[in-house]
């Protein structure tokens, strides 16, 4: 089996040659710096979101902000078209607080569009490009979002069509811009197209009162319980969580970092570490809309890229597509700082790129609710492999019951993770039972199982939702994917419960073989046996081809039967 199926195939026919910056917007060519720059951004006084976009156009106009194949775009760019498209808002009646939403892949239009909406004093909903027209209506409808962008796709992800198709079913959105990609994506003529709205808008910014306490993103949760929930962020809480990068990354305006930007941008992973990171430090975002690991390491090489990001699956393709042609030493030479999150990473896989790429991967965690980022490996100390790190500065974490109580002080005790800091949001959007459910004294709870060792270090057990209860006994299954993932045939495995009449739920490992590799099923269980406490271990092992994966490259267990 080829590791191609961990790829992000379900971006697949997102990449055409018409995906040139050139194509998306008419570019202004100067952008006036303005005469009451402050202090650098990250003592800035004001919180807001845009200033890490314009406070780095004033210092760095000339500087590459965003690179797209062959085609660049400056600060002075970027800043500039990012002033039209809050001038188009603002001239189509959008006002402060009033909700705008997105639908994008990793493209320059993404972060253009995305700092023109919160310029205009609005809130950016960033909506999953696979999400069905139905979905799309929910999420417009439940925002009470009051304009639309959504690029058009292609025949193969009609991202358009079934953005055209929710919008039609959520009257209280009035305004629809498609960014057009000239493709038979079925979308129809008679649409707005974005490049002939935004066209003539002034470059300059806007007059908009905003307030660091407004809300700037709305981020829809999975929503594997019931229907996705909407978690408002404030401009604080965002601002703060991206310029936290100096103490996590030591990042630095004047040693700028290419970032590989291969998480999508819809989400609170690829949003704040990789885009506002990029932005708020005067960086590079080197655009892959859809990841696939040959390509990814070509760019690696050929953009210098010093700061990569992605979760487990993509670290696991990265080794898979290395061979003769890959030039390693050159790619880790470049290569300063390597970040994991979103699920947990395998120990086998964090050694592994180690060794291959002489840079240790640091893991952090978080959630959309917690900006994300609420803990992270320390920089520059010996990595603690299989920990999440310590919580970051000005964030709090502690380990509860049910109850809301805490769990025994002592190391190695389970509880569940809950958050108080500057990163935790203002609350779901218009579900205040649910916000009261979630968040108690300003304490968010995660829902995720995690355990300290006696140095404060987090290690996440498991979601809550993910334990199995196999004849009353608690099983974990990152314990047994972790140690599963040692045998030399597993390339891949996720650890599910499945019903079973007598005990409850039977615990199953549903196994990614390495190619060529002849171990049975039988074979594994009996290995298995030999590692596990005789409640533990799998009795079950399906082999497949692939893993269903969601957009950001987790595993959807909830398919897996």
């Amino acid at each position: 089996m080829e590791h191609k199926s961990f790829d992000g195939g379900e971006l697949a026919g997102t990449v055409t040659p018409t995906y040139l910056i050139t194509n998306v917007i008419s570019w202004p060519t100067t952008c006036r710096p303005r005469a009451d720059l402050e202090e650098p951004i990250v003592h800035s006084s004001s919180r807001l979101v845009p200033r890490l976009l314009t406070d780095s156009a004033d210092r760095h106009p000339e500087r590459t902000a965003i690179v797209l194949g062959e085609d660049q775009l400056s600060y002075a760019e970027l800043e500039a078209a990012s002033n039209q498209v809050a001038n188009l808002l603002v001239s189509r009646g959008i006002v402060r607080g009033d909700k705008v939403a997105l639908s994008c892949p990793n493209l320059p239009s993404f972060t253009i569009i995305y700092f023109g909406i919160l310029k205009a004093g609005a809130t950016v909903v960033p909506l999953n490009v696979l999400l069905k027209a139905r979905e799309v209506a929910y999420h417009l409808t439940d925002s009470q979002a009051k304009a639309y962008f959504a690029f058009e796709g292609s025949a193969e992800l009609p991202i358009g069509k079934a953005a055209r198709g929710g919008f039609a079913a959520a009257p209280a959105c009035t305004s629809f811009f498609l960014i057009d990609n000239d493709s038979s994506s079925g979308v129809g003529p008679e649409v707005e197209r974005f490049a002939d709205a935004v066209a003539g808008q002034p470059a300059t910014l806007p007059r908009t009162e905003v307030n660091e306490d407004d809300t700037a993103v709305i981020l829809y949760t999975s929503g594997t319980t019931g229907q996705p929930k909407g978690a408002e962020l404030r401009h604080r809480n965002i601002y703060d969580n991206t310029v936290v990068g100096v103490d996590l990354f030591d990042s630095d305006p004047g040693r700028p970092d290419t970032n590989l930007c291969v998480l999508p941008l819809f989400h609170s992973f690829g949003q704040t570490v990789i885009q506002n990171g990029a932005m708020a430090f005067g960086g590079t975002l080197v655009m892959l809309p859809r990841f696939e690991a040959q390509a990814a390491l070509r760019l690696m090489l050929a953009q210098d890229v010093t700061f990569f990001a992605g979760v487990p699956t993509m670290y696991w393709g990265l080794l898979g597509a290395l061979d003769e042609t890959v030039d390693v030493a050159a790619l880790a030479a470049n290569l300063r700082v390597a970040v994991a999150g979103g699920s947990a990473l395998p120990g086998e896989i964090h050694q592994q790129f180690q060794q291959r790429f002489g840079v240790t991967i640091l893991e952090g965690y978080g959630l959309s609710e917690t900006s994300p980022i609420a803990a992270f490996s320390p920089y520059g100390e010996e990595p603690r492999v299989g920990s999440v790190g310590v919580p970051i500065p000005g964030v709090q974490m502690r380990l509860i019951k049910d109850d809301w109580s805490d769990v025994k002080d002592t190391p190695g005790e389970i509880g569940e993770i809950a958050i108080k800091g500057h990163n935790v949001m203002k609350g779901y959007y218009n579900r205040p039972e649910a916000t009261a459910e979630a968040i108690r004294d300003g304490w968010f709870r995660s829902g995720d199982l995690a355990r300290k060792d006696e140095d404060g270090y987090y290690y996440i057990v498991d979601r809550s939702k993910d334990m199995i209860i196999r004849g009353g006994f608690n099983v974990y299954p990152r314990e047994l994917e972790e140690v599963l993932m040692q045998h030399p045939a597993v390339s891949m495995v996720a650890v599910i419960g499945v019903p079973h009449e007598s005990h409850g739920e039977e615990i199953k490992a549903v196994v990614i073989k390495k190619p060529g590799d002849p171990t049975t099923e039988n074979e594994l269980i009996t290995w298995g046996k030999a590692q596990f406490a005789g409640y533990k271990y799998p009795r079950l092992v399906q082999f497949v081809d692939a893993l269903p994966l969601t957009s950001t490259g987790k595993v959807v267990k909830r398919e897996l039967t």
